[in-house]
């Protein structure tokens, strides 16, 4: 093998660190802003009302009213939560696996809540904007300078800007996350929720920057988006220890409901032979039963995930979620017809929660059954009044439109269905405008279809011209 001498640096390679550093601002600017859809949002009627629980306190005490601020679960096994220009909160599903208790998470929501009310989501463009006009000015010197003949010159110019830019930005994204810490406690105190969990949290964030080897030391902080765990560490602890709801306990009700939902996520996410193992059939206890109903309903073994439930049952034979989960199994076993007495109960146990109402309309119209049509129409129609958001609801209602014969609503159904989804604008403008053509012009339903009509060519014309 030989060895070629090494060549004089070319033009191109000189300019990779330039690059480089335009492509980690960039990077830096998409993460900030990143919208939830580019993430698999999980809806689960237990979990969402879990965390809503947990968010409300700190939600009033930041001055809002209740249900103000809600609560998203992302299936992302990263450890992150965010919060993306409006009063919506986004936990990612590998923090509820991190954290050991609810009030860790209370600490990382009363976090995101500061971020809600500074509006830092949406004042991001103001640290993008100071950046990029240290950026933009660095290039045009930079390129004079090559005009006139100083190349070196105008590429050091050049490059020395957008490090200043970059720096720029992430000092603008530091103090965001230290004035978000600061509000969080005084949420915190202000709900009576302790700092312990807070802290506890930060400790492990810590604890991973350890294990990857990323420096604590002051010399890094100017490349980091985040003040360092340890300083973060030591200004909260000086506020909490002081706080009079440093030594308050737990509430024993929202941890009890903490570990049966980290539990069931675990069964959910993660792979069956893990929680297995994490959960062994030893373990008789309600948050190891639920995990393991999810694991043996995930590796096609019906009967043992049934078993499972029926212990749980046993425990609570009124309890929606577990009424729920009895229904979910059998009707993804094929058994829709076994499936429903479980779930009218849940549907009733919980008030029509409209994810559980939902479920029970897909059992109802999977048997195929013209009888139960009628009482799927029912449900789902309950299910969409309550949470529209849910584009399974509406996809399942636009089947009972479909086989009433009602092709107007059944294309209404369907516009709401790839609305919500947002991945396809021109299904939903042509299910508005066939739905459009059929309803009684300037009746609720035309005007609902109207409106997704004008979000939907819109976003069609916007796509076009991306092209």
């Amino acid at each position: 093998m030989t060895v070629s001498p090494p060549r004089p640096a070319s033009g191109t390679q000189k300019l990779r660190p330039f690059f480089r550093i335009l492509l980690t601002l960039f990077a830096m600017m998409l993460v900030a802003v990143r919208p939830a859809a580019a993430q698999s949002i999980l809806r689960d009627a237990e979990t969402e009302a879990l965390f809503q629980d947990m968010m409300d306190p700190l939600t009033v005490a930041a001055g809002l009213q209740p249900g103000q601020v809600r609560v998203h679960l992302l299936g992302d096994r990263s450890i992150n939560a965010f919060v993306a220009g409006s009063q919506d909160i986004y936990v990612f599903s590998g923090l509820i696996e991190a954290a050991d208790s609810a009030e860790e998470v209370q600490g990382v929501l009363a976090h995101e809540l500061g971020h809600v009310m500074g509006g830092h989501a949406i004042r991001i463009n103001d640290g993008a904007s100071a950046a990029s006009s240290i950026s933009l000015l660095s290039l045009l010197l930079g390129a004079a300078a090559i005009a006139a003949g100083g190349g070196e010159a105008g590429m050091g110019i050049m490059m020395a800007g957008q490090q200043a830019a970059l720096g720029k930005f992430l000092a603008f994204s530091r103090v965001q996350e230290s004035t978000a810490d600061a509000a969080g406690a005084q949420y915190l105190s202000t709900a009576g929720i302790s700092g312990r969990g807070s802290l506890a949290f930060f400790k492990k964030l810590q604890n991973l920057e350890f294990r990857y080897g990323i420096k604590q030391d002051d010399d890094q902080a100017y490349g980091r988006t985040h003040p360092m765990s340890g300083d973060r560490i030591q200004t909260l602890r000086e506020v909490y220890v002081v706080d009079p709801a440093w030594d308050k306990p737990a509430d024993p009700a929202i941890e009890k409901r903490f570990q049966r939902i980290k539990a069931k996520l675990s069964g959910y996410m993660a792979e069956p032979e893990r929680t297995l193992r994490k959960f062994p059939e030893s373990d008789r206890s309600i948050p190891a039963r639920y995990a393991r109903a999810y694991a043996w309903h995930k590796s096609a073994y019906p009967q043992k995930a049934l078993a499972e439930v029926e212990g749980l049952l046993a425990a609570d034979p009124d309890d929606p979620y577990f009424l729920e989960l009895e229904g979910q199994i059998l009707l993804e076993s094929g058994r829709p017809g076994e499936a429903i007495p479980a779930l009218r109960k849940a549907v009733a146990q919980s008030r029509s929660q409209p994810l559980i109402a939902a479920t029970l309309g897909h059992a109802l119209i999977a048997t195929e059954d013209p009888a139960n049509y009628a009482e799927a129409e029912k449900v789902l129609k309950t299910a969409v009044a309550l949470d529209n958001r849910n584009p399974f609801a509406w996809y399942q209602l636009g089947i009972v439109y479909a086989n009433k014969g009602d092709q107007a609503r059944a294309a209404l159904a369907s516009a709401e269905r790839y609305n919500l989804e947002g991945r396809q604008p021109a299904l939903a403008l042509r299910n508005a405008e066939m739905a459009m053509q059929g309803l009684p012009q300037g009746s609720p339903d035309w005007i609902r279809a109207q409106d997704i009509s004008l979000v939907a060519r819109a976003e069609v014309e916007r796509t076009r011209k991306r092209r």
